[in-house]
């Protein structure tokens, strides 16, 4: 496959694009639905959208409210009202930050770690329900090309045309 700059894709690399934009906005919807169907809170009274900073912080290690916000693309007073709800709860613990005493780190308590690792066993089981009658070959393909893809979308931003510079260039 030769390299080529952006904006200069076949018509047959766009059509395939395409049918993967179909199907991922496909995939976000569906699991989007099937954590509807699962109440908006955990059986722990912690908000489902709380455990995005749970797996950061289990994943990524202690982290200040300013990076986790960046992190996970959210506003900082909603991390802030998030995160506080995981303290109360225990899942979640303040630390001194080591290089500025006055900021604090949050990082995952042992039984963060514990209701982390059971919501992790339920996806895992509704996971391997959905792809129970698939071959071991491709469960094992799909791993590979979404961690193929995930990993190629960390390293390239979308580069959406400027409408004013497409203006320009149509002569408008």
């Amino acid at each position: 496959m030769t390299p080529t700059t952006p904006g200069t894709r076949s018509k047959s690399d766009l059509d395939l694009a395409d049918t993967l934009g179909h199907e991922l906005v496909r995939l976000v919807r569906l699991v989007n639905r099937a954590k509807s169907q699962v109440s908006k809170q955990g059986p722990d009274g912690i908000e489902r959208a709380a455990y995005a900073i749970l797996f950061c912080l289990i994943h990524v290690g202690p982290q200040r409210t300013s990076k986790l916000a960046e992190f996970l693309h959210s506003e900082i007073s909603t991390i802030s009202r998030q995160s506080s709800s995981l303290v109360q709860h225990g899942l979640v613990e303040r630390l001194a930050d080591p290089e500025d005493g006055r900021a604090c780190l949050l990082a995952p308590t042992a039984e963060g770690l514990r209701v982390f690792e059971e919501n992790r066993k339920q996806r895992n089981q509704w996971l391997a329900e959905v792809l129970g009658d698939w071959s071991d070959d491709d469960r094992k393909t799909l791993n590979s090309l979404f961690h193929r893809l995930n990993d190629d979308l960390e390293k390239t931003s979308p580069q959406f045309a400027d409408p004013a510079s497409a203006s320009k260039a149509k002569g408008a």
